[in-house]
């Protein structure tokens, strides 16, 4: 059994919003396709085909909730087109169905080089962590930012001569220098810094 099934959420919706912010750094949004071994309970299943297609996309995207992202191709954003469906094997043991399916979707990984915007969510006197899209360890280091120095208080910020602040919830443009796969975690840390021109808060 093959089909097309054009997949509208809201999620899906917002992850289009996001993606028209971001048309600038449209390199970290990748388009995917890939094969994909789904299993439906046999209750799920129904002679017209139109609620299979239903609980596959359903599936898919609880397993990608609960995957949250691969080293190769990022974390998974939003499941776009169901390419194809293949013909179901049954389980013996469950009455469960394997199927087979091809799909596309976008993910989200980052590149050294690229420049991208993250807000800050933790200031440490060594730096501070940022959050961009779903990567949420983005380390900024004070020695990655020319001209600011720590000032501390009750609530310790980074400012350089001319004033500009890097406080909490402060955007913050900046250049990748590197990542890390977390294989436990199943999430990237990022490495990034300000040295390079027009990087810094955006007022």
């Amino acid at each position: 059994q093959t089909g097309r099934y054009q997949f509208h959420s809201l999620a899906a919706r917002t992850l289009s919003l996001f993606i028209v912010q971001m048309k600038s750094f449209s390199r970290m949004f990748l388009k995917v396709q890939m094969p994909w071994n789904v299993i439906i309970p046999a209750d799920s299943l129904d002679a017209k085909g139109l609620m299979l297609k239903k609980a596959i996309v359903i599936r898919l995207m609880d397993e990608f909730a609960c995957k949250k992202a691969t080293k190769d191709r990022g974390y998974f954003m939003a499941v776009t087109t169901l390419e194809s469906i293949g013909e179901g094997r049954v389980r013996q043991n469950t009455g469960d169905v394997l199927f087979p399916v091809v799909f596309s979707g976008i993910t989200f990984k980052m590149y050294r080089g690229e420049i991208l915007q993250g807000v800050v969510h933790k200031i440490l006197k060594h730096g501070v962590f940022l959050r961009c899209g779903p990567v949420q360890n983005i380390y900024l280091s004070h020695i990655k930012m020319p001209d600011y120095h720590y000032v501390p208080g009750e609530n310790g910020i980074f400012m350089n001569d001319k004033h500009s602040k890097i406080d909490k919830d402060v955007i913050v443009r900046f250049i990748v220098i590197g990542t890390k796969w977390m294989e436990a975690e199943r999430e990237f840390q990022a490495l990034v810094s300000l040295e390079g021109d027009y990087l810094g808060p955006v007022s």
